[in-house]
């Protein structure tokens, strides 16, 4: 068996068994809590570009399916696990989680202790890592001052938003869905409501989205910084009050910064199928998946035209905002949930509503 390495920009190193490519690899590494929905993780773009270590101690026990993929591609730089299994016992498995790595050049190690690599995370919050084989000509200090010298990249939503628009027919409401990174299972709730849906790339002009005669508009997840997209920031505040917008994840971040809030990033993130956060209109606490490292910064709300609307149980950091002038709202966590909970899919029902309100809005104004 091949063995491979983790090393930190602290200098922490693990060895462990290598699997998936054999290709090394350079990420910023950080803990998802997810007990199952690997598959998933693996293909959600808001994870692009990251090492991503699964606290449960095993993973790949169901194998990979046809159905379960949130994007085409994978998603992640690399992958750490406790335990690898091999063998996948699931009636809907197709293939195994090394097999589908080793096949899409993501590299992968195994037999660490992700315990303490999640208490480094956990202390340090996210750090920059490489992935590389075990040898004599590897050297420590080199990789060390390499990983050090990294520069994360600031153009993710540019290298995972579609670079052409295409359709996901319906016959009900015609939803245009800005893809910063869009997961497949955002598309699937609107089509599953029968919404006429249109994909754009996330740096589409205000005047392009506007031509498709949108009843709404979805501004989707996606990785990274949401300070590095101020193209699509500066979209969203020229489709302010033309039609109702919904934002998810990055798209919550987006709109927020459109309407004069700024974000910060969270020592941690968030990320797993297991947060609870309070809805601050109906009192109910819902348990949601999420996957983002940044939040807005509730200091810079004074003055804006935002309101609280959610709150995360665990750091009380904003979970959901809704503006008070435009018919537009927003959460950090995902309501589609794939994976994890789907407590919060109620809120694809009211983004439908509101775009019925509206249409019934400029009827009697017409």
């Amino acid at each position: 068996m091949k063995t491979r390495m983790l090393i930190l920009e602290d200098g922490t190193v693990f060895e462990g068994a290598a699997f998936g490519s054999d290709r090394a690899s350079i990420g910023e590494t950080v803990f998802t809590t997810g007990m199952t929905g690997y598959q998933e993780a693996i293909s959600n773009p808001s994870s692009f570009g990251s090492i991503l270590v699964m606290t449960y101690p095993l993973i790949g026990n169901y194998g990979i399916n046809r159905d379960d993929f949130e994007s085409i591609e994978t998603s992640v730089n690399g992958l750490v696990v406790r335990e690898l299994e091999e063998e996948p016992s699931n009636f809907r498995s197709g293939m195994s989680l090394g097999a589908v790595l080793e096949m899409k050049g993501v590299p992968g190690i195994q037999g660490i202790d992700t315990r303490k690599l999640t208490r480094i995370l956990r202390d340090k919050g996210p750090l920059k890592g490489f992935l590389t084989a075990v040898g004599e000509e590897v050297s420590i200090v080199d990789k060390i001052a390499e990983i050090s010298a990294y520069q994360l990249p600031t153009d993710l939503v540019s290298r995972v938003s579609t670079k052409k628009p295409y359709p996901s027919p319906g016959r009900g409401d015609r939803v245009v869905l800005i893809d910063c990174g869009m997961k497949h299972g955002i598309l699937r709730e609107l089509n599953k409501r029968d919404c006429d849906v249109i994909v754009v790339p996330y740096n589409t002009t205000a005047d392009v989205i506007l031509s498709l005669f949108p009843d709404g508009i979805v501004l989707s997840n996606g990785p990274g910084n949401p300070a590095d997209v101020g193209v699509t920031v500066n979209v969203i505040k020229e489709l302010l009050g033309r039609a109702p917008i919904f934002g998810i994840g990055l798209g919550h971040q987006l709109l927020a910064l459109a309407n004069g809030a700024t974000t910060i990033k969270l020592k941690n993130g968030h990320r797993g199928g297991n947060h609870p956060v309070k809805d601050l209109l109906s009192g109910r606490t819902e348990l949601t998946s999420q996957n983002h490292g940044y939040a807005v910064d509730e200091n810079s709300l004074e003055g804006t035209n935002l309101e609280i609307t959610h709150r995360a149980l665990n750091d009380g950091s904003i979970e959901g905002l809704k503006s008070t002038l435009y018919s537009a709202f927003s959460v950090q966590f995902h309501p589609e949930a794939s994976p994890g909970p789907e407590d919060s899919n109620h809120l694809f029902d009211r983004f439908i509503d509101l775009m019925k309100t509206n249409n019934r809005k400029e009827n009697i104004n017409a």
